[in-house]
């Protein structure tokens, strides 16, 4: 079973890290939530979530893919966090899979792990780069670095981790199942 990090720091998006777990581990994927900001984490719109453990206990040798999900406030947390940036470039060069949605691919830009083609929430390219966004994308897989747009995509990104992970037939099924 593929197994997936979702970090989560103060700020998140609810929505998009909600949809994010939820579908992925529909579609079979073992997801750990790690706490960045402690063991309750505040999103962006005041929701708690409880993490199953802190980013400091992460083994990323377990680990197939990390996703970020967005939110500014939680963006810039991970963007700051050198835990976080650390993993991101050891998943990297471990040729293992990230993602990243709305706001978040400004961190994976921050570790420099993002590559060429991108997407992200509209503005926060600026932030980035405008070489290599696709604007007209709601998602885009470049090689192992997955970007999607914001809360409107989500469950259209967390489909596609799955795809990734667990081929054309569990996506498939699963699509089917929630009826996307």
């Amino acid at each position: 079973m593929p197994k997936m990090l979702v970090p989560l720091a103060e700020g998140f998006e609810e929505i998009e890290a909600i949809t994010i777990i939820d579908v992925c581990r529909r579609g079979g994927i073992d997801v750990t939530v790690a706490g960045v900001t402690g063991m309750m984490i505040k999103g962006g719109q005041g929701i708690e979530v409880a993490a199953d453990c802190p980013i400091d206990l992460v083994d990323i040798n377990s680990y197939d893919m990390i996703t970020l999900p967005g939110g500014l406030g939680g963006t810039l947390v991970l963007s700051e966090s050198e835990n976080v940036q650390s993993i991101l470039k050891q998943m990297k060069d471990q040729g293992k899979y990230i993602g990243a949605i709305c706001a978040a691919p400004l961190a994976l830009h921050t570790a420099d792990v993002l590559n060429n083609d991108f997407t992200c929430y509209p503005s926060i390219e600026n932030q980035i780069r405008i070489d290599g966004y696709r604007q007209d994308q709601t998602t885009v897989i470049d090689g192992k670095v997955m970007t999607s747009q914001g809360v409107g995509t989500a469950i259209d990104f967390a489909l596609k981790i799955v795809r990734q992970l667990q081929g054309e037939s569990s996506f498939e099924e699963l699509k089917e199942s929630i009826l996307a």
